[in-house]
Protein backbone atom coordinates (compact mmCIF):
# COMPACT_ATOMS: atom_id res chain seq x y z
CA UNK A 1 0.00 0.00 0.00
CA UNK A 2 2.66 2.56 0.87
CA UNK A 3 4.15 1.68 -2.44
CA UNK A 4 1.55 2.37 -4.64
CA UNK A 5 1.18 5.41 -2.43
CA UNK A 6 4.25 6.49 -3.41
CA UNK A 7 3.71 5.55 -7.05
CA UNK A 8 0.90 7.97 -7.02
CA UNK A 9 3.12 10.83 -5.61
CA UNK A 10 5.54 10.42 -8.16
CA UNK A 11 2.91 10.42 -10.95
CA UNK A 12 1.12 13.15 -9.66
CA UNK A 13 4.32 14.93 -9.64
CA UNK A 14 5.61 14.20 -13.15
CA UNK A 15 1.70 15.45 -14.02
CA UNK A 16 2.65 18.87 -12.77
CA UNK A 17 5.66 18.95 -14.11
CA UNK A 18 4.51 18.45 -17.52
CA UNK A 19 1.42 21.09 -17.01
CA UNK A 20 3.75 23.73 -15.62
CA UNK A 21 6.34 23.04 -18.67
CA UNK A 22 2.93 23.11 -20.81
CA UNK A 23 1.78 26.52 -19.28
CA UNK A 24 5.21 28.20 -19.69
CA UNK A 25 5.40 27.51 -23.11
CA UNK A 26 2.15 29.02 -24.04
CA UNK A 27 3.18 32.03 -22.67
CA UNK A 28 6.03 32.27 -24.04
CA UNK A 29 4.12 31.77 -27.18
CA UNK A 30 1.49 34.09 -26.25
CA UNK A 31 3.95 37.29 -25.56
CA UNK A 32 5.21 37.36 -28.72
CA UNK A 33 3.69 39.58 -31.08
CA UNK A 34 2.44 38.45 -35.08
CA UNK A 35 3.98 40.57 -37.76
CA UNK A 36 1.19 41.62 -39.60
CA UNK A 37 2.20 40.95 -43.62
CA UNK A 38 3.48 43.05 -45.57
CA UNK A 39 0.16 44.58 -47.91
CA UNK A 40 1.99 44.71 -51.46
CA UNK A 41 2.09 48.55 -52.65
CA UNK A 42 -0.40 48.79 -55.02
CA UNK A 43 1.31 52.26 -56.86
CA UNK A 44 -0.04 54.58 -59.71
CA UNK A 45 3.02 55.84 -60.23
CA UNK A 46 4.61 55.41 -63.82
CA UNK A 47 7.88 54.74 -64.56
CA UNK A 48 10.73 57.65 -64.37
CA UNK A 49 11.27 58.90 -67.50
CA UNK A 50 14.60 61.11 -67.96
CA UNK A 51 16.18 64.05 -69.90
CA UNK A 52 19.51 64.24 -71.54
CA UNK A 53 22.51 64.99 -69.20
CA UNK A 54 23.15 68.46 -69.43
CA UNK A 55 26.64 69.48 -68.53
CA UNK A 56 26.99 72.34 -65.50
CA UNK A 57 29.79 74.20 -67.49
CA UNK A 58 31.14 73.89 -71.12
CA UNK A 59 30.04 70.61 -73.54
CA UNK A 60 31.22 67.83 -71.38
CA UNK A 61 32.46 66.53 -68.29
CA UNK A 62 29.62 66.71 -65.25
CA UNK A 63 26.26 67.45 -64.88
CA UNK A 64 22.62 66.64 -64.05
CA UNK A 65 19.51 65.35 -65.91
CA UNK A 66 16.15 65.93 -64.24
CA UNK A 67 13.71 63.20 -64.06
CA UNK A 68 9.95 63.03 -64.13
CA UNK A 69 7.03 60.56 -63.47
CA UNK A 70 3.29 60.96 -63.04
CA UNK A 71 0.62 59.60 -60.50
CA UNK A 72 -1.64 61.15 -57.97
CA UNK A 73 -0.24 59.03 -55.09
CA UNK A 74 3.53 59.68 -55.93
CA UNK A 75 6.01 60.98 -53.21
CA UNK A 76 8.24 62.12 -55.73
CA UNK A 77 7.09 63.58 -59.11
CA UNK A 78 10.31 64.96 -60.07
CA UNK A 79 14.33 64.68 -59.37
CA UNK A 80 17.45 65.21 -60.40
CA UNK A 81 20.35 63.23 -60.75
CA UNK A 82 24.17 63.62 -61.59
CA UNK A 83 25.19 62.54 -64.66
CA UNK A 84 28.91 63.00 -66.95
CA UNK A 85 29.21 63.45 -70.25
CA UNK A 86 32.77 62.08 -72.08
CA UNK A 87 34.91 64.67 -72.74
CA UNK A 88 36.74 62.38 -76.00
CA UNK A 89 34.76 61.37 -79.30
CA UNK A 90 32.34 59.47 -77.73
CA UNK A 91 30.07 62.33 -76.98
CA UNK A 92 28.71 62.96 -80.95
CA UNK A 93 26.66 59.81 -80.29
CA UNK A 94 25.51 60.94 -76.49
CA UNK A 95 26.56 59.83 -73.03
CA UNK A 96 23.22 57.58 -72.59
CA UNK A 97 24.27 55.97 -76.36
CA UNK A 98 26.54 52.66 -75.67
CA UNK A 99 27.81 50.67 -78.85
CA UNK A 100 30.02 47.53 -79.36
CA UNK A 101 32.52 48.88 -81.73
CA UNK A 102 34.24 46.74 -84.53
CA UNK A 103 38.35 46.39 -85.18
CA UNK A 104 39.51 49.69 -86.92
CA UNK A 105 39.51 48.68 -90.95
CA UNK A 106 42.04 49.45 -93.42
CA UNK A 107 43.74 52.60 -94.15
CA UNK A 108 41.89 54.51 -97.13
CA UNK A 109 44.90 56.38 -98.61
CA UNK A 110 42.82 58.57 -100.82
CA UNK A 111 41.56 59.76 -97.51
CA UNK A 112 44.25 59.17 -95.18
CA UNK A 113 41.65 57.71 -93.00
CA UNK A 114 40.42 54.63 -90.93
CA UNK A 115 36.92 53.72 -90.45
CA UNK A 116 34.74 51.47 -87.86
CA UNK A 117 31.09 50.51 -87.23
CA UNK A 118 29.44 50.20 -83.81
CA UNK A 119 26.26 48.46 -83.06
CA UNK A 120 23.92 49.75 -80.46
CA UNK A 121 24.19 48.13 -77.11
CA UNK A 122 22.33 49.81 -74.78
CA UNK A 123 20.36 52.82 -74.14
CA UNK A 124 20.31 54.33 -71.09
CA UNK A 125 17.72 56.79 -69.50
CA UNK A 126 15.40 56.04 -72.62
CA UNK A 127 17.56 57.83 -75.00
CA UNK A 128 17.34 58.31 -78.45
CA UNK A 129 20.10 56.04 -80.11
CA UNK A 130 21.04 55.39 -83.22
CA UNK A 131 21.16 51.42 -83.55
CA UNK A 132 24.62 52.38 -86.03
CA UNK A 133 27.13 54.47 -86.13
CA UNK A 134 30.55 54.99 -88.29
CA UNK A 135 33.32 56.46 -86.92
CA UNK A 136 36.52 57.79 -88.42
CA UNK A 137 40.16 58.91 -87.40
CA UNK A 138 43.59 59.34 -89.43
CA UNK A 139 45.36 56.52 -90.14
CA UNK A 140 48.62 58.22 -88.66
CA UNK A 141 51.80 58.39 -90.24
CA UNK A 142 52.26 55.74 -93.43
CA UNK A 143 56.16 55.22 -93.57
CA UNK A 144 57.62 52.00 -95.32
CA UNK A 145 60.01 49.42 -92.95
CA UNK A 146 63.50 49.43 -92.41
CA UNK A 147 65.12 46.75 -93.53
CA UNK A 148 67.54 45.82 -90.45
CA UNK A 149 70.31 43.84 -89.46
CA UNK A 150 69.34 41.51 -86.41
CA UNK A 151 70.64 42.61 -83.11
CA UNK A 152 73.45 39.77 -83.15
CA UNK A 153 74.73 40.63 -86.33
CA UNK A 154 74.93 44.20 -84.75
CA UNK A 155 76.72 42.96 -81.76
CA UNK A 156 79.40 40.79 -83.75
CA UNK A 157 80.33 43.17 -85.40
CA UNK A 158 80.81 45.55 -82.49
CA UNK A 159 82.66 43.01 -80.89
CA UNK A 160 84.83 42.09 -84.06
CA UNK A 161 85.87 46.03 -84.27
CA UNK A 162 87.07 46.22 -80.77
CA UNK A 163 88.92 43.81 -81.39
CA UNK A 164 90.68 44.39 -84.30
CA UNK A 165 91.60 47.91 -82.34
Amino acid sequence: MQQQQQQRRMFTAALLALVFILAAVSTTEAGKKEKPEKKAKKSDCGEWQWSICVPTSGDCGLGTREGTRTGAECKQTTKTQKCKIPCNWKKQFGAECKYQFQAWGECDLNTALKTRTGNLKRALHNADCQKTVTISKPCGKLTKPKPQESKKKKKEGKKQEKMLD
